[in-house]
């Protein structure tokens, strides 16, 4: 039998993705973060599916793989273009900029440096 899954249960102390956890910035908001994700894993448990769009046609991409061959998932973290967010592990304080937002409908800024 079929059951929905069960979020996770919120942290008694209050914090962020339980009491190792903390937030990152993404597109100007804040994001929490358990300790040892990922930047994808931190952005889906975020609700947030797409970290860029295409060149030409503006459609949304995201993880797709997960393990760092596709480059779907490139942001740009702490100002440093390209980054595949599947394997970079989230850090406190991190910046991540991603080219899934109106603002940058071409999602060039996130994949910038790579080819």
């Amino acid at each position: 039998m079929w059951r929905p899954p069960v979020p996770p249960p919120e942290p008694a102390d209050g914090r962020a993705g339980g009491p190792d956890g903390f937030t990152i910035t993404v597109d100007g908001g804040e994001v929490p973060v358990r300790a040892g994700q990922t930047l994808a894993a931190a952005l889906l448990a975020a609700g947030r599916r797409s970290t860029r769009r295409t060149r030409f046609a503006g459609r949304p991409r995201g993880v797709f793989c997960g393990i760092g061959i596709c480059f779907d998932c490139l942001v740009v973290c702490n100002g440093e273009p390209g980054v595949r967010a599947c394997l970079r592990p989230a850090e406190p304080g991190d910046v991540v900029e991603t080219g899934a937002e109106p603002g940058d409908p071409s999602g060039l800024r996130a994949g910038e440096g790579v080819r």
